[in-house]
């Protein structure tokens, strides 16, 4: 699957920014065609799984941040097998992989890449988390203490959600003061800066980030 790269989901040195020592997965949803068969190994050597069950695994494991579609996992399951990594074995309509010695050699002269692919998946999740709750409302910081997989580093990002968590409670509190007694002129007005700020916020996004 070398040179497959799309999922909802290249390697993380592009779409996720910065190259794992380096690999920054901050905000696209791209994952290298390699680093996602050495993922798909690790999987795999922890129980053999049908291709929806892999991306079941991937969009739990980082919290719906990362879901690579069946146009991803598929042909990578094929190729693996087309390497002896992985030997399928058909159950009615479905095909269920799992680790070949040749897979597990691999697996084990990558098993660091696999590792640090997965660990960041499950920290990026958690601030993609942390950063939905603040914006649903909730308690900034709420489950930090939880087993995320999150770095110690993470206390920054907690800072942040706690930021988002209070310019989205000012933005309210102004709407809801503002609104009910503003002219059709001055309503006109705030649509106006709401609909720059969004196209601010979206300017921020890399430039192969999904809309």
């Amino acid at each position: 699957m070398h040179g497959h790269h799309e999922g909802r989901g290249r390697r993380f040195a592009g779409g996720f920014g910065g190259g794992m020592g380096g690999r920054g997965l901050r905000s696209g949803r791209k994952l290298g065609g390699k680093d996602l068969q050495v993922v798909i190994l690790a999987l795999l050597a922890e129980a053999p799984a049908h291709g929806y069950e892999l991306i079941r695994k991937l969009e739990e494991h980082s919290a719906g941040f990362y879901t690579p579609s069946p146009g991803v996992i598929y042909p990578a399951l094929t190729y693996l097998e087309e390497l002896g990594q992985a030997v399928v074995e058909t159950e009615g309509n479905k095909k269920r992989y799992s680790l070949t010695d040749i897979g597990r050699g691999r697996l084990a002269a990558h098993r660091e890449v696999a590792d640090s692919v997965l660990a960041e998946l499950a920290r990026v999740g958690a601030r993609m988390e942390r950063a939905r709750r603040a914006f649903d409302g909730e308690e900034a910081g709420a489950g930090a203490g939880a087993e995320t997989g999150a770095e110690a580093g993470d206390d920054e990002d907690d800072a942040v959600a706690g930021e988002l968590h209070a310019a989205r409670h000012a933005l309210k509190q102004a709407l809801y003061g503002t609104l009910p007694a503003c002219s059709g002129e001055q309503a006109a007005r705030i649509a106006a800066i709401l609909r720059h700020a969004a196209d601010e916020i979206l300017a921020l996004r890399q430039p192969d980030q999904p809309a």
